[in-house]
């Protein structure tokens, strides 16, 4: 019952509006032209009048008497001014155009000829003086015969002088004589407006009702409301490009993932995106991987087609950055893992040793085996100068890694200059930004042309901050920027010094730290690329954990 009365309450609103819209418009066009129509007449009255007084101001016979009069000593005679050649031509001139009045005065202003025969001989009542100065004066005055349009034009002599005025004026009724037809045909267009805009408006909102599946415009708002709602409650982003490449739809997230300000309406090609993007946003049904300001993001792009039409595509972004960033531990976890079972295997394997020489009674060789395996540790892990870390996380996850590089045909070896006081307090992100250094530095040292091929890391405490360089024999960076993020690729063989997504996580983890990941050398003859890593609050003091115990 409600719904039934509330959309014909609307509708008539809505029409009424619209037409008090339209009337307001076609008032304001009318009062616009009207206006210009009145300025137009007043034009027109002035040039004509300007055109006759010209005319009348150039004839010999007018130029001629002026002259004459104005260089007589003694003032005209009025009688005879009446009767003359100049009255006889100023009145002849105002039957044939209609003219209120044609005047002609000589340079003191006294009228030589004029409608009403009393007032010739008498000073004009309007000013003259820049007429005599050689000056056209067009405007609108009021003299003795009212208010008119009025042209006053100088009277010269044969040696250019002026010596009189001729001024014709056109009375103000007269002017707007054609005013009121044309203010019917304006009356009648603008009925016809109104009345086209009354239909034209029915016709439009048949249509929209049509369209809009009978929704009405305050049903539309809370569609859109909800609409806002849903884009910008979801933390995966969504990005919405029409056929033109023109972005259409741009969520919170979908701006805060990829650094967008106002992107709507905007053509996604100027938008400075990563090429990634661009593509999957406009090209085929895809799902795609790219790093945007150190994050990972994945796109998931997917058509927009209805009635067989395409509209567009819907790019679907997610963050996987933290989820990454956990694969790459976990990888890291496991290289651990492995390493601490080969070491417990070979300790295993050992101990079975000293337990057979026990049992052989061989007591001086088991007892120099075990003195053997104090000096050398339980596992020989292939990386030389291991020893010079004392802490057992490094010192594992190291030889772990040395037992993957030498798989690959690189020897890892710890530099002399290394000594960490303290132990690691926080493996996780040291293992993330170490493994990457590392991982990236082992790949470097297989795709260069050195041999032998090798990848050495320093490490070095500073306070709670540990101090990571890692250098290798590869080729080095030759032009490429490992710090700038780009797509990631499937295959491995690619990956040097960052071209995946090690150098831009581990540099982010860094930061999170307190610290910083960069370049130490591009490399050169005789080595590759050396980087640098320090990472704040990951080590702590052994002596004052041991006190604390």
């Amino acid at each position: 019952m409600s719904t039934t009365t509330t959309r014909p309450r609307f509708a008539t609103r809505t029409l009424l509006l619209h037409l008090a819209t339209v009337a307001l418009v076609v008032v304001m066009c009318t009062g616009v032209y009207l206006l210009l129509a009145v300025q137009q007449l007043r034009t027109e009255a002035e040039s004509t009048a300007l055109g006759i007084a010209r005319t009348l101001a150039e004839d010999p016979q007018v130029r001629d008497e002026v002259a004459r009069i104005s260089a007589a000593e003694e003032a005209p005679d009025p009688d005879e001014l009446r009767k003359g050649e100049l009255a006889r031509l100023a009145a002849d001139v105002s039957d044939r155009t209609g003219a209120l009045f044609v005047v002609i005065a000589d340079e003191d202003g006294i009228r030589l000829a004029h409608p009403t025969s009393s007032r010739i001989g008498q000073m004009v009542s309007t000013p003259f003086e820049e007429v005599l100065a050689g000056n056209e004066v067009v405007d609108w005055q009021t003299g003795t015969l009212g208010e008119s349009a009025r042209a006053k034009v100088p009277v010269l002599d044969d040696a250019g002088i002026p010596v009189g005025e001729v001024s014709v004026g056109f009375e103000r009724t007269g002017v707007f004589d054609d005013l009121p037809p044309l203010l019917a045909v304006i009356g009648i267009t603008a009925a016809g407006a109104l009345a086209l805009a009354l239909l034209a408006f029915l016709l439009l909102r048949r249509r929209w009702e049509r369209l809009t599946l009978g929704v009405q415009p305050e049903e539309l708002v809370a569609l859109v409301q909800n609409q806002t709602a849903v884009l910008n409650g979801v933390d995966d982003g969504v990005l919405a490009v029409d056929t033109a490449g023109i972005v259409r739809v741009s969520n919170d997230a979908a701006d805060r993932m990829l650094g967008l300000a106002a992107a709507v309406g905007r053509p996604l090609a100027e938008l400075s995106l990563p090429s990634a993007v661009v593509e999957t946003a406009t090209g085929a049904p895809t799902t795609s991987s790219t790093v945007v300001d150190h994050r990972v993001l994945y796109l998931d792009s997917r058509p927009v087609i209805r009635d067989g039409r395409p509209l567009g595509h819907v790019l679907i972004i997610r963050d996987r950055t933290d989820l990454i960033a956990l694969t790459e531990r976990l990888e890291t976890v496991q290289a651990v893992t492995a390493a601490l079972r080969v070491q417990r295997h070979e300790f295993a394997n050992r101990m079975h040793v000293v337990a057979g020489l026990i049992d052989a009674a061989r007591i001086d060789d088991a007892r120099g085996f075990l003195d053997e395996l104090v000096e050398r540790g339980s596992v020989a892990f292939p990386v030389a100068g291991l020893d010079l870390l004392s802490d057992p996380f490094l010192h594992s996850f190291l030889g772990a890694k040395g037992i993957e590089a030498g798989e690959r045909g690189v020897s890892l070896r710890v530099a002399d200059e290394s000594q960490l006081i303290g132990s690691v307090a926080e493996p996780e992100d040291v293992a993330a930004v170490v493994g990457n250094l590392v991982d990236n530095a082992v790949t470097a040292a297989v795709a260069g042309a050195r041999t032998p091929r090798w990848v050495e890391v320093a490490v070095l405490g500073d306070g709670d901050a540990l101090v990571v360089t890692v250098a290798d024999s590869g080729p080095g960076l030759a032009g490429i920027d490992p710090m700038a993020p780009s797509q990631p690729r499937d295959d491995d063989t690619d990956r040097v010094h960052g071209r995946g997504l090690g150098i831009p996580l581990a540099r982010d983890i860094a930061r999170r730290r307190g610290g910083d990941l960069w370049i130490i050398d591009a490399g050169g003859e005789e080595h590759g690329a050396v980087f640098a890593a320090r990472l704040g609050g990951t080590v702590t003091d052994t002596s004052t954990t041991e006190e604390n115990r």
